[in-house]
């Protein structure tokens, strides 16, 4: 690229965001983070990932293109002090509250992360006129579909949790911004990301711990679960080809038929899985193989807001953009595996 971009990335601390930040900052680009560090998981661990950049930005001689500012996307008075003093080019909205379960029992916290500081992102974009807006979504959307693979076009009405009704939510106020500010704006649902600086509320992280130190681990509805994992690799370069590539209205666009994941505005949606569903049982044996130990199994019945499969179609990613995510769960659980050992001996 012949100049660098400024690039605010919110969630910064986050475990794609802090990956995709490391990206960017390789790739000499400008990168603002924004975080909140909550303490919805270990702010230990969040504190690890910044201090991680700090690093690789100091050993690299990038300082001056690294900056971070502890805010929350609610304050939306301290956020448009950031976007007036760097005037990014692109924004790539990872901040969120995450996780099906914990919506069940906090969820005001879902309409104040995901949909107020969804909002006030949104504002920032029109006001300060940037260019393009990625923004994560979740296969969670998806929710009471059997159809399977979940395709960009399929109608995602019936979500069955306050997360994925949000996270729909952002795509319609995505939508609706991109057409009436003219600007680009990409949504990208995400199929369970994973792997080394994960999350430790996801399963890989909730496994391997139960593993090594010998409990039970619940698997609901019996074990009977199946998930289209990606490799955390893969996701941040499905965000970087976004990056590199303007969303433009689909000429094509039928509005007696309209098709859920283009527009006539300048706004999409792409898939970003693997494209296997990889049942839970065959995950745990793969840790279990690098972990050395065998699992506790716990069989338990299905939760509420849960989703028995999930499987991803990419086509349209690898369309747009010439990519598409491939790191194969035998790879990706042994990489993650040998962090995660390293990472508790640490």
């Amino acid at each position: 690229m012949s100049s660098a971009r400024t690039i605010i990335v919110t969630g910064a601390a986050g475990f794609i965001g802090a990956a995709l930040v490391e990206r960017l900052l390789r790739m000499n680009e400008v990168v603002v983070g924004i975080d909140n560090i909550n303490s919805y998981y270990s702010k230990s661990l969040k504190l690890k990932r910044i201090k991680l950049i700090d690093e690789l930005a100091e050993s690299h001689k990038i300082r001056k293109n690294w900056h971070f500012y502890k805010n929350d996307l609610k304050r939306i008075d301290d956020i448009k002090l950031i976007f007036s003093k760097y005037k990014p080019d692109i924004v790539v909205n990872l901040a969120a509250q995450a996780g099906v379960r914990y919506s069940l029992h906090n969820p005001k916290q879902y309409i104040d992360s995901n949909i107020l500081g969804f909002f006030n992102i949104l504002e920032m974009c029109r006001e300060f006129k940037v260019k393009h807006l990625i923004y994560a979504s979740s296969s969670s959307v998806y929710g009471a579909n059997k159809l399977l693979p979940f395709k960009e076009n399929d109608p995602v009405n019936h979500p069955i949790s306050l997360y994925a009704a949000t996270k729909r939510s952002n795509e319609l106020m995505a939508h609706s911004y991109s057409h009436l500010y003219n600007f680009s704006a990409t949504g990208l649902r995400f199929f369970t990301v994973y792997g080394p600086w994960g999350r430790p509320d996801m399963a890989p992280m909730i496994f391997s711990k139960a593993i090594i130190r010998q409990e039970p681990i619940e698997l609901f509805n019996k074990g009977d679960m199946k998930r289209d994992f990606t490799f955390i690799d893969d996701a941040v370069e499905a965000i970087v080809r976004c990056s590199n590539k303007l969303t433009v209205p689909d000429n094509d666009f039928d509005r007696y038929n309209p098709n859920p994941c283009t527009s006539f505005s300048p706004h999409r949606i792409f898939n970003v899985g693997n494209n296997k569903a990889v049942n839970l049982l065959y995950f745990l044996e793969l840790l279990e193989k690098v972990l050395g130990k065998k699992a506790i199994i716990k069989k338990m019945e299905m939760q509420p807001g849960d989703v028995q499969e999930t499987l991803c179609d990419s086509r349209n990613l690898r369309n747009w953009t010439g990519f598409s995510p491939d790191t194969s769960i035998e790879k990706g659980v042994e990489l993650f595996a040998k962090w995660y050992l390293d990472y508790i001996s640490g």
